[in-house]
């Protein structure tokens, strides 16, 4: 009985809060402030990284030339063998070669990388 007391005492500052009158809400500022720092957080996390990874994927892609190893989204390594505006010749094998478009490589190897596999 005294342990049911005890815990009574330590919770009823608890209960004293809890009755308090409801609030009006935010005010219209508050609501603003609110809605920019969403806006802030947005444009930290989610938009900011995107245009950076699509920015050096431009970049990439406009960078290939003839000779340059690369690995395509699909997981295909290759080297360049031809280059036109949209597409790459990439050769996976001796005398195999697979058309690609550009925007399916995904990165750039080191040279001599095809060797060591």
């Amino acid at each position: 009985m005294q342990t049911l007391f005890a815990a009574l005492l330590v919770l009823a500052p608890g209960f004293a809060f809890a009755e308090a009158p409801a609030g009006q809400g935010m005010s219209v500022i508050g609501q603003v402030i609110f809605f920019a720092g969403f806006i802030l957080i947005f444009y930290l996390l989610i938009w900011r990284p995107q245009s950076k990874r699509a920015k050096e994927h431009k970049a990439l892609m406009s960078g290939l030339n003839k000779g340059d190893e690369v690995v395509t989204s699909g997981g295909i390594a290759g080297k360049i063998t031809k280059v036109t505006d949209d597409f790459i010749v990439v050769e996976i094998a001796d005398n195999v070669e697979v058309k690609v478009q550009k925007v399916a490589v995904a990165t750039a190897l080191p040279k001599g990388t095809l060797k060591d596999i």
